[in-house]
């Protein structure tokens, strides 16, 4: 039963609508989550269910693989659910968690809408997936953003659930930092940082109180063993006075490459709750600048945009791994490009290809490094992407950057000009694209289709500049020309 991506986007929309059916549990003291489940047999039979359909509280997937299909072999089967199934450990026992019943079900492959919010069991269940042999894909980005606007609320409350209900623990383990740090005491940690983030995230506790230990241990920031607490490797790296006496590549290395003014080498250490601000300032420093005084309100203009850079090194240190031995992150700025080096290959499922065509779904790889960054405003909130990256042929008129990976290393490089990027390209087709061109290919390359008046009304061109545009990439083979008369849309 093979499916090919159009198909796919198919069955998320109708589980969506699925989704939306589920009802409510009679409860006022939180949101339950809307959730629904699509399975795709063998046989080609399709069955649905949704949160509640039969009974208060049900998950979809149970409700779909043991009420519905309880003596119904479903060997090789696909399944679409538009919530991460729950994780092993997740539920009191005896309960089975829905990852460990798809795995008994022997389901061949399993579509995963968004991630559990909750950041003790985000990517929990999807790695037991993975890691018991089934095929694992996200729903495409357009469609997590609208399951996480019909979850809002549950979203949020899960989130503040995490710091202030205790809840039962997964079981599956996504990085070895979340255990105990190597000789690590509770006085490695920084008190001035982490009383910013209690005030920061709203947690009306005082250091070294019951409360203060309960919460630190939910996030998995602090592990106690025989009666005594000690920072886990996560608590550590984002609260640790020196984290790299333990984890020495835990770091940013700069550097600085100018024909002008030579070369010049920074690195950038502390807990990772420092780093990006760290980061930032060198990069304030070093970055050409200008103030723009054409109204009343002067504005610093950077000679390459500091919100693109921002998000893109916030987002690498969030979800670089840190497992990797020896691989700091790297950043170079030099005369022609802004080089940015994450270790770690795209974490499971996430495929280096969707990086490259900037339309990777939203998953995190260290889901409470994410949640701690959320809480102290360092970034958006889930589901917002290449945001600030894919507005860069629009706002900036910049081309977008060059995505490779060099072992062990996500290389992104930001050219400063399309003439720049030119120079860089080996692709022969785009080389002979002019500089306006070659924006118009990056922004369809974004929104994968277009028709003629969009192309025109999104850069202010005439009519007759908009086609020569689409007419040249298609006579380059960039793009296809699709459709007939009012009807007719470009596509890569």
């Amino acid at each position: 039963m093979q499916q090919n991506n159009t198909d796919a986007r198919t069955y998320m929309a109708m589980t969506i609508e699925i989704m939306n059916k589920s009802i409510q549990e009679p409860r006022n003291d939180k949101v339950s989550p809307k959730v629904g489940a699509l399975l795709i047999k063998p046989t080609g039979e399709i069955e649905t269910a949704f949160r509640g359909e039969l009974r208060q509280g049900d998950h979809a997937e149970f409700t779909l693989l043991e009420r519905k299909n309880r003596y119904v072999p479903l060997d090789g089967s696909i399944l679409f659910s538009t919530l991460e199934p729950c994780a092993p450990g997740s539920r009191k026992h005896p309960k089975l968690s829905c990852a460990e019943r798809i795995v008994d079900a022997r389901i061949k492959k399993v579509w995963v809408g968004i991630e559990d919010p909750d950041p003790k069991v985000d990517r929990k269940g999807i790695k037991y997936l993975i890691d018991n042999g089934i095929e694992v894909e996200m729903f495409d980005a357009d469609f997590q953003k609208i399951i996480r606007e019909a979850n809002k609320q549950f979203i949020k409350e899960s989130e503040e659930r995490a710091k202030n209900l205790e809840q039962e623990s997964s079981a599956v383990t996504l990085s070895q930092k979340e255990k105990a740090a190597p000789n690590a005491l509770l006085d490695d940690l920084s008190l001035h940082d982490i009383k910013k983030f209690l005030e920061m995230a709203k947690l009306d506790v005082s250091m070294n109180t019951p409360d203060f230990y309960r919460i630190f241990s939910q996030l998995g920031l602090l592990e106690e063993k025989k009666g005594e607490f000690a920072p886990t490797g996560l608590g550590l790296l984002l609260f640790g006075k020196r984290p790299q006496l333990v984890y020495p590549n835990a770091l940013i290395r700069a550097t600085y490459k100018t024909i002008d003014r030579g070369e010049e080498i920074h690195t950038v250490e502390g807990p990772l709750v420092n780093q990006a601000n760290d980061i930032l300032e060198w990069y304030d420093n070093h970055i050409g600048k200008q103030i723009d005084r054409s109204e009343a309100q002067r504005k610093t203009v950077y000679d390459y945009p500091m919100e693109v850079i921002r998000e893109s090194l916030i987002n690498s240190i969030a979800h670089r791994d840190y497992d990797l031995e020896g691989s700091p992150i790297y950043l170079e700025i030099n005369d022609k490009a802004i080089i940015i080096k994450s270790p770690g290959m795209p974490v499971e499922p996430i495929k280096l290809e969707q990086i490259q065509k900037f339309s990777a779904p939203s998953l995190s790889r260290n889901p409470k490094i994410m949640y701690i960054f959320e809480q102290m405003d360092l970034v958006e909130q889930r589901g917002f992407g290449f945001q600030a990256i894919n507005e860069l042929p629009t706002k900036y008129n910049l081309p977008l950057p060059i995505v490779t990976f060099d072992n062990p290393y996500i290389v992104f490089t930001f050219p400063r000009s399309t003439e720049i990027l030119k120079e860089m390209m080996e692709d022969g087709e785009l080389k002979e694209l002019n500089s306006d061109e070659l924006l118009g290919f990056d922004y369809i390359r974004l929104v994968k289709r277009i028709t003629r008046k969009e192309y025109e009304n999104q850069f202010g061109f005439d009519k007759k500049k908009a086609e020569r545009h689409l007419i040249r990439m298609t006579e380059l083979g960039l793009i296809q020309k699709k459709g007939s008369g009012p009807a007719t849309y470009y596509e890569i």
